[in-house]
Parts: C-alpha cells; structure tokens; sequence
C-alpha cells in the first residue's frame, strides 16, 4: 500500500525538492501544506502530471486551528499518515542589538510553533500508522549562528522539543527524526527578514558549499528509510557541530571571522 507523507513549506526550496524526490523514489501519496497559493498549485500540477495523488491545502503553519484541519482534511482524504515533516520555515539576518522583539516572535511562530503545531494535530494518525516525524532544523540548532540570534534560537528549541519527545512517542510507536541542513540554494535566504521585520535585501555571504535542495531531500528520504535520529549534513555541518561542542571558543572565533568576509 502506497505511504501517505504530509509536508509543510512544500512549495519551494528544501519542500519543493521533498515532493519531487518522494513521488519519483517511493511513489507516495502527498499532501501538500504552504501559505503561498501560486507556487503551491504549480507544484500540485507538477506533481498530478507525473500521476501522483496529491492534496494541496492553504496553510498558515502559525494558525494551530488552521493546522488542525488541515491535517484532518489531509487524514480524511487518504485515510491516515505515514511520514509527516515539519519543514515550513523563516529566518532573519540582523544583530542582536538590532533587531526587534517582533522578529524574534515571528521567527519562533513559524519555526517552534509551526513544527509542534504541525506534530501535535498528526499525532493521532501517525500512532496508528507508527509513522515518523520529520522535523526540519538546521546546523544552527546545534550550534551558534552569527548574525541570525533569533533564527538559532527557535532551531535550538525545536530540538529541546523533539528529542525530548522522541523518548516518549517511542513508547507509542512513533520516530522522530531531526535534520540540520547547512546552507542551501533556495528562495529562503532571499526572504529573509532585516532587524525590523522588513526585507533584509542583499544576501550575506555564507560559508561552505551551498547544498542543492534535491540533496537534502535525498538525504532525509534515505535518513527516514535507515532509521536515523539525527542528520547532520555536510562535512562543513559536521565539523560546526563536533566544533561548537568540542573547542567552542575556537569555533564561536572562526565563525564570525568567515561570516564577517562579504560582510
């Protein structure tokens, strides 16, 4: 019988490349959750044109009541859920001393509350199925991120949150897996917010290979199929995290040193 997987942030970037690779590896059954309705349908077209079972809902991940049914509506129409990924996602570039209490809000509303939100409302099916969840993180919920306080901050909780809840959800079935992505080419750093909550216009410079999306999405797709706990992707995400734990003063020096070049 064909899985059912449920994405959030499934109309660009590491989402997008998610539904892709599942359908053309695994055959699955979609649906599909964005707040943005244009790239949303045409990735629903996209996916229908290939012969895959797709539903496309309107979602804002920050609206638990809006989550709810549309995970119900997603349960109803396929009949249970399998794999479930938290992947919806925002971030910020501004300092510290900068940056608006907004921002961080909003950072931690679509990050934090996003992904509970997002688990919480397809906890039920995923019992019944012993299915997984995905939670999209980043290198930056494992280590400090320079310039970006707020957008660590809520990868960092995600992470306080599910390995917490990993232990528990066990004793019911379910798995949980977290992912922490370096930086990758997506529409996601373009959107970033500035230290008022406006654009922040150009894009910084960053460090290391930039990943593909399809990448990533290969990774976690086969990180689900093995079994993983925890995906820390490229060996510059490696050495971020083995760093920040092992020599965290030396890696806290380099980081702000090459994030600094490019300004």
């Amino acid at each position: 019988m064909k899985k059912t997987v449920l994405i959030t942030g499934a109309a660009g970037g590491i989402g997008r490349a998610l539904a892709r690779r599942y359908v053309a590896r695994e055959g699955v059954r979609l649906a599909l959750l964005d707040f943005e309705p244009e790239p949303l349908a045409e990735i629903e077209a996209e996916l229908r044109g290939r012969g895959a079972e797709v539903l496309a809902l309107e979602c804002d991940v920050t609206d638990a009541d809006a989550v709810q049914e549309a995970v119900e509506r997603a349960v109803e129409r396929f009949g249970g859920l399998d794999v479930v990924i938290a992947n919806a996602g925002t971030v910020h570039r501004s300092r510290f001393s900068d940056t608006d209490l907004s921002v961080y809000r909003k950072v931690m509303e679509v990050n934090f509350f996003g992904s509970l939100y997002t688990a919480k409302a397809a906890l039920p099916a995923l019992k019944r199925s012993r299915g997984l969840i995905v939670v999209t993180s980043s290198v930056a919920g494992v280590a400090p991120l320079y310039g970006r306080t707020g957008y660590a901050a809520s990868k960092h909780a995600l992470h306080g949150l599910f390995e917490s809840a990993r232990t528990e959800l066990a004793e019911e079935g379910v798995r949980v897996m977290m992912v922490c992505p370096t930086f990758t080419r997506s529409p996601f750093e373009q959107r970033a917010m500035g230290a008022d909550g406006a654009p922040a216009g150009t894009r910084r410079s960053m460090t290391g290979r930039i990943a593909e999306p399809e990448e990533v999405a290969d990774a976690i797709i086969d990180g689900a199929r093995d079994g993983r706990d925890l995906l820390v992707l490229s060996w510059t995400g490696k050495l971020a995290y083995l760093l920040s734990r092992l020599a965290p003063g030396y890696y806290a020096r380099a980081m702000v040193e090459r994030l600094k070049k490019g300004g």
